[in-house]
């Protein structure tokens, strides 16, 4: 049964996210057609650029994405906090860079009209504002915004009208640390399980290459540049939220990046072996410190959507979702007990 949205995306019980969409009728419509042999590959980059640009105008951080033929993944963070701390004239010009908007709210954010509005018009400014500021943090917005985008663009060059994705995307609600863990490796590992890639750092259009080719950039810089000279960073585009196993940062994905590299990096190695079993010995130490259970994680990395339902986590997560939602069962409970729970071996 199909729940609603209402049901699926709760801050409450997580701000952390996995989420899919896919072209429709599942068509490569993002890579190459083997009927006509037109080569649509450029639009992964659309979409790449698309989620960076959408993310510094809402409250919405990206951990992991990456864009395929058909279909692409985001594993994100909604940062209500954020959103409920931006001043009203902020939360209008971040929503007027994506859309005109209404005439009083354009008027609002010109000083010398905004001196001359009167009081009724005020109060529907900020009417207008604390909806407009929901939105910001509003999952379902953000992936229309950037659905629709993709599609128009798509649609545009290929002089066309109709779909471009199936229904409504899909979304996971990540319930833990070790849930997260595994969802950005599955997510960044996706190029790799569909042999379109060898290695991580070679697999397109996706964030474990772009944090490869930044951190390259950054020492290629620091080895080019004057010692006495600054540089500049930053762009329009947000960049992917950071790492930090140490707790200072306020937002972050809660790993090392060392770590984790070397988390996707044996865990693409072993996806490429009949038998992931032979380098458990070898595992990430990241893998003991979550408690997790190598093996279980090794057949798990595969089949992410098929095994987990609605939500992602250990054991006692899904039970505590289940209580809290009064629901009395979700998908995956025997998988997350297999992969999330360390076995001693006999």
């Amino acid at each position: 049964m199909t729940l609603p949205r209402s049901q699926l995306v709760s801050v409450d019980d997580t701000p952390w996210y996995h989420c899919v969409s896919r072209c429709v009728r599942r068509a490569f419509l993002c890579g190459k057609d083997k009927e006509t042999g037109r080569d649509f590959t450029h639009r992964r980059g659309w979409i790449a650029k698309r989620i960076r640009e959408l993310s510094a105008v809402f409250c919405i951080d990206i951990a992991a994405y990456a864009v395929m033929s058909n279909h692409y993944h985001i594993v994100l963070h909604i940062n209500r906090e954020k959103a409920l701390a931006l001043s009203d004239e902020e939360v209008l010009k971040r929503w007027t860079s994506l859309f005109k908007g209404p005439d009083i709210i354009r008027s609002y954010l010109v000083p010398h009209e905004r001196g001359q509005m009167s009081h009724s018009e005020l109060l529907a400014v900020k009417t207008i504002t604390e909806e407009l500021r929901k939105r910001l943090y509003d999952l379902s917005w953000y992936m229309r915004c950037l659905n629709e985008y993709v599609a128009r663009m798509a649609n545009k060059e290929d002089k066309v009208k109709g779909r471009f994705w199936e229904g409504r995307y899909k979304s996971q609600a990540i319930l833990d640390e070790k849930a997260l863990l595994a969802a950005m490796a599955y997510v960044d590992l996706n190029p790799v399980r569909a042999g379109i890639a060898d290695t991580p750092e070679n697999s397109e259009f996706t964030s474990i290459k772009e944090r490869i080719d930044s951190i390259k950039k950054q020492k290629q810089k620091i080895k080019s540049s004057d010692s006495g000279k600054k540089r500049k960073t930053g762009g329009l585009e947000k960049k992917l939220m950071p790492f930090d196993d140490t707790g200072f940062s306020e937002i972050s994905i809660p790993f090392g990046f060392t770590e984790y590299l070397e988390l996707v990096d044996w865990t693409g190695r072993a996806i490429r072996k009949e038998n992931a079993g032979h380098i458990d010995d070898a595992k990430p130490k990241i893998l003991g410190r979550l408690n997790m259970d190598a093996k279980g994680f090794m057949a798990f990395a595969d089949c992410f959507l098929k095994e987990f339902g609605h939500a992602v986590g250990a054991p006692q997560s899904l039970i505590n979702l289940c209580a809290g939602r009064n629901i009395r069962h979700l998908k995956g409970i025997n998988t997350a007990r297999a992969v999330f729970e360390y076995k001693k071996a006999a």
